[in-house]
């Protein structure tokens, strides 16, 4: 019997250390503290995606030095991704043992997904409002923006759960990308907005071919006029341009409704007809529009250094360019005088500590990252556009914009033209409702459009039936209105902590002890009774 209080006893002291392991519960509220202490030392990590270029890093590079200078007292270490999709994934992973960044570049969708963590996540009101260290606080060592001077659409995006989880970055939307030389080669004249009619129209006209088996237009074997980079995007947008459901702020799935089925029949006659494909079935548009290999390509503003005859960012031979001149439009719309179009481009958000100073440190790197050297810097190496009226109206930012086509380096005017367009209609932009599962619907929409144009080009029959069958297997796929996580986000919120799990095994195997024990007592009873 003393062994067995022995092993009871261990059983019970190692489930104690267990319940307090680093990782095994959440994290306290953030609670401002009454002041920075400069004679603290921290060391922060930030997380950032870069699409390997170097401008771009070494913008960061400068932002970390010059923050620490201001506060050397802070060491920021930088670790660089490729796309946001690896950030997300680490992220996730690391929440369980809380070795989070201290502050990333991200999308709502995703910090929607982080929330599912106990305070993992810094809410800023807060600190956007305090009057020492938030936006514009008289504590500051350097030039905040303040909160009236971040664009109000912008900073609208981080808000959900009633709370604001990220600071706005930079922003971008979608464009279309036109070879106008082989528009009026066909004999059209473009439009001042584009519509989904001309596109398809002018898309099926490109695939007359010669008694040589060439298309006409280009004289080549290859051509698919219209590529779109995001199906997500274009699904939503096309849904939101009809005020067709998609999905409200509660999580409740619209998507799958006869406006979709409508925009999918539609869809499947030019896949069929391969006047139309996507960035996951054919590449990257791109690359078809700078070899004459496509009319209409779709892509984001921040793509905007990889398009044209003369782009800086090239990703074909030389001997495949093709000289045309590129126009660049808002995407498509089904109401010209009513144009839609979504909003996008990478938000900041901090990561809590248990250290109230830490969270406070990287707080004030993140609100760094919104003055206007890192705004405009950054700004100009891409279609995006500054998140702030300060920089948006800087000396050096309007200066900038004003000489476009100066040269095809920093002023190529394809991506001049392409900020331009976000900035001209900030006012027609949305985005989607955020909330956990945001992320899964979001890759679903796209999937709908992949299923139907891959099945197009396989030959299958897409009627109403094919569809409804898909939005079965789609909704299955991403557990879409079945409640709970998505197979998706299980797979990302990844398997209980090895904590939790021995935590829980050795609880059980106590109880279970404590039961035997139990009845051995009462049969021993009986015996002596």
């Amino acid at each position: 019997m003393r062994r067995f209080f022995a092993m009871l006893l261990a059983l019970l002291c190692i489930a104690g250390m267990l319940s307090g392991c680093h990782g095994s519960r959440g994290l306290e509220p953030f609670e401002i503290p009454e002041s920075f202490d400069m004679a603290q030392k921290h060391e922060i990590t930030f997380w950032a995606k870069n699409d390997t270029n170097k401008t771009q890093t070494a913008i960061y590079q400068k932002a970390i030095a010059d923050f620490q200078a201001l506060y050397p007292n802070v060491t920021v270490n930088m670790r660089l991704y490729t796309n946001y999709g690896d950030i997300y994934n680490d992220v996730i992973t690391n929440i369980s043992t809380q070795t989070t960044p201290n502050v990333c570049i991200t999308y709502p969708d995703h910090i929607a997904t982080y929330l599912t963590g106990t305070n993992v996540v810094v809410p800023l009101e807060g600190l956007f409002d305090d009057e020492r260290y938030g936006l514009g606080g008289s504590e500051l060592k350097f030039d905040s923006v303040s909160r009236g001077e971040v664009i109000p659409e912008f900073l609208s995006e981080c808000a959900f759960d009633e709370h604001y989880y990220a600071l706005p970055f930079m922003r971008s939307t979608e464009a279309c990308y036109v070879n106008k030389t082989y528009v009026e080669k066909l004999g059209y004249e473009l439009p001042e907005t584009l519509t989904w009619d001309f596109v398809w129209e002018v898309s099926e006209a490109a695939m007359e071919k010669d008694a040589e088996e060439n298309f006409v237009v280009n004289g080549q074997k290859v051509l698919i006029p219209f590529i779109d980079k995001s199906t997500d995007n274009m699904m939503i947008q096309m849904l939101r341009q009809l005020g067709a459901g998609y999905s409200d702020a509660e999580g409740n799935i619209e998507i799958f409704n006869d406006t979709t089925t409508e925009l999918l029949l539609e869809i499947a006659v030019h896949a069929k007809n391969r006047s139309f494909s996507t960035f996951k079935i054919s590449s990257y548009p791109a690359n078809f529009l700078n070899a004459g290999q496509c009319i209409f390509a779709i892509d984001s503003t921040a793509g905007a250094t990889w398009m044209g005859s003369d782009a800086p960012l090239i990703d074909i031979s030389e001997d495949k360019l093709v000289d045309f001149e590129t126009e660049v439009m808002t995407i498509p719309q089904f109401d010209p005088e009513n144009p839609t179009m979504i909003s996008q481009g990478p938000s900041i958000c901090v990561f809590n500590k248990s250290d109230s100073q830490e969270v406070m440190a990287s707080w004030l790197f993140a609100q760094y990252l919104l003055t206007n050297d890192v705004q405009t810097a950054y700004a100009e190496t891409e279609g995006y556009i500054p998140v702030t009226s300060a920089a948006q109206q800087s000396e050096q930012y309007t200066d900038y914009l004003a000489r476009e086509g100066e040269d095809n380096a920093e002023h190529y005017d394809v991506k001049i033209k392409a900020s331009k367009l976000l900035l001209e209609n900030t006012q027609n932009t949305f985005v989607t409702p955020v909330f956990n599962g945001s992320a899964s619907l979001r890759d679903a929409a796209g999937q709908l459009i992949e299923n139907t144009t891959r099945a197009c080009r396989r030959g299958d029959t897409v009627d109403a039936a094919y569809l409804e069958a898909m939005y079965d297997d789609v909704a299955s796929l991403y557990r879409l209105g079945q409640g709970g996580a998505s197979a998706a986000q299980r797979t990302e919120l990844g398997a209980l902590p090895t904590e939790s799990a021995v935590l829980l095994c050795t609880l059980a195997a106590v109880w279970v002890l404590i039961l035997i024990y139990v009845i051995f007592q009462r049969v021993k009873t009986r015996k002596n009774g």
